[in-house]
């Protein structure tokens, strides 16, 4: 981690920027060396600045910064990878958006995480590089959720702590997972859980990215998931996420699209 050197270099990614003055945005980093911070990058929005390019949302990039009395000043910035299929038509920056809002939310301004650093680096890199999206994003949800502390009962009742038998069962943000039928039946806000989807869930959270990578899974599993992970991130967000209805609106725009 950066001493207290009046300039430091950072590794990070651009999570978001809001403008600021008549020149200037403030950006959200998550950083390999220390996690979020916010910082100032200065003419930005000058039509000659050189370092617009390097500082656009899910670009990777060594910054060097400057310690200022509010916010750290960026004064260099070098783009290590920009993601540019990121930017590109409309389906694949709304499933990067996604990643973003999901750390974004999940974390605060509290040091260094190199483990979060590294999923959603991988994570922006898996998707740029056209990996099945929608398996990378399930993938990097529960190893997320892993990170931060709220990881899924898959394998034991949430309730009785029984092994799951292979049936479907229920889901219970809750409780913290799911639920074994004699536990769940009955409970109001519990959403049924298929055996397949649960399946796929548990080989998320315990296998490599290479390993999870080779599953082939139908679309209504794939679905079925992505219902049952907004719930769990819902409840434990107590807040809704802004990108999943996009995400919903992205998909019919670019099935509409391959139809003509």
């Amino acid at each position: 981690m950066p001493g207290r050197e009046r300039s430091f270099r950072v590794e990070a990614i651009v999570l978001r920027h809001i403008n600021w003055g008549e020149a200037d945005r403030i950006l959200t980093l998550f950083s390999l060396e220390m996690g979020k911070l916010r910082a100032l990058a200065k003419g930005v929005r000058k039509p000659r600045s050189r370092k617009a390019g390097h500082l656009e949302p899910f670009t990777r990039a060594s910054l060097q910064l400057a310690r200022a009395r509010d916010l750290p000043i960026i004064t260099q910035a070098e783009t290590l990878d920009a993601h540019m299929p990121l930017r590109e038509e409309l389906l694949m920056p709304t499933y990067a958006a996604l990643v973003v809002e999901l750390l974004d939310r999940f974390t605060y301004e509290e040091g260094e995480n190199r483990g979060l650093y590294r999923l959603m680096a991988n994570t922006l890199s898996r998707l740029s590089a056209g990996h099945n999206p929608d398996l990378v994003i399930h993938f990097y949800e529960l190893r997320l959720l892993d990170l931060v502390g709220f990881r899924p009962h898959l394998f034991h009742c949430a309730n009785c702590g029984r092994e799951i038998q292979a049936q479907d069962q229920f889901f219970s943000p809750e409780h913290g997972g799911v639920l074994c039928p004699d536990c769940g039946r009955g409970i109001l806000g519990v959403r049924p859980v298929s055996m397949n989807a649960l399946k796929y869930m548990r080989h998320f959270q315990r296998s490599s990215y290479a390993e999870a990578f080779k599953a082939v899974i139908p679309a209504p599993i794939y679905r079925e998931i992505e219902n049952l992970m907004q719930d769990y991130i819902t409840y434990y967000l107590e807040r809704n996420l802004n990108t999943p209805s996009f995400l919903r609106r992205a998909r019919s725009a670019s099935q509409v699209q391959n139809q003509d």
